[in-house]
């Protein structure tokens, strides 16, 4: 497995959808001083069309904070995101796995955009709140594509929680810590 096994300040915060990972990873950024950074991936309306059932998740997870967060939006170029910030403020990235999405409807290579962002993960000494997907309890999917992706989720989400000092599960709002490495 890729990915360097030192413990930066990096919390992966894995669920599956509704889990409550975001509010979650809400939490845990605002336990550091702010102003704090929301870095959001999604994009709205694949393939030009329009998706108010998104939108209107977009405008949830932006009424949830409040004063003190900046959003920045990245979602291809998450890494040229992280580089441009601050270094030491606190970070939330939602979510990895709409990156991934991303990437992958775009036909990019998924490894070494993972690769880039590890190291652009590793480079970053402030916290870095990353919420990812756990797609890998369901069925296996019936078609290509959704296999490649699950694939690639899983490999990323295990690629990340190596460098994370902390990795925790949300199922049904309550955390459960995977990992955590004290220093």
């Amino acid at each position: 497995m890729a990915g360097a096994a030192s413990a930066c300040d990096l919390v992966l915060v894995l669920g599956g959808a509704r889990s409550g990972k975001s509010r979650f990873a809400e939490g845990e950024t605002v336990r550091h001083a702010g102003p704090w950074t929301y870095v959001a991936t999604a994009q709205l309306g694949y393939g030009g069309q329009s998706d108010p059932e998104m939108e209107a998740r977009v405008a949830q997870h932006r009424g949830r904070r409040g004063e003190g967060w900046e959003t920045v939006e990245a979602p291809f170029d998450l890494a040229a995101a992280l580089g441009a910030l601050p270094p030491h403020r606190p970070v939330l990235v939602d979510c990895l796995t709409l990156w991934l999405t991303n990437h992958l409807l775009a036909d990019h290579d998924l490894d070494a955009e993972a690769a880039v962002l590890d190291a652009a993960l590793a480079a970053r000494p402030g916290p870095t709140i990353c919420v990812a997907n756990e797609v890998g309890f369901g069925i296996v999917p019936d078609n290509a594509l959704a296999r490649r992706f699950r694939d690639a989720a899983g490999l990323l989400n295990q690629r990340l929680a190596v460098r994370a000092r902390k990795v925790v599960l949300v199922v049904a709002g309550l955390p459960l810590t995977v990992k955590e490495v004290t220093p």
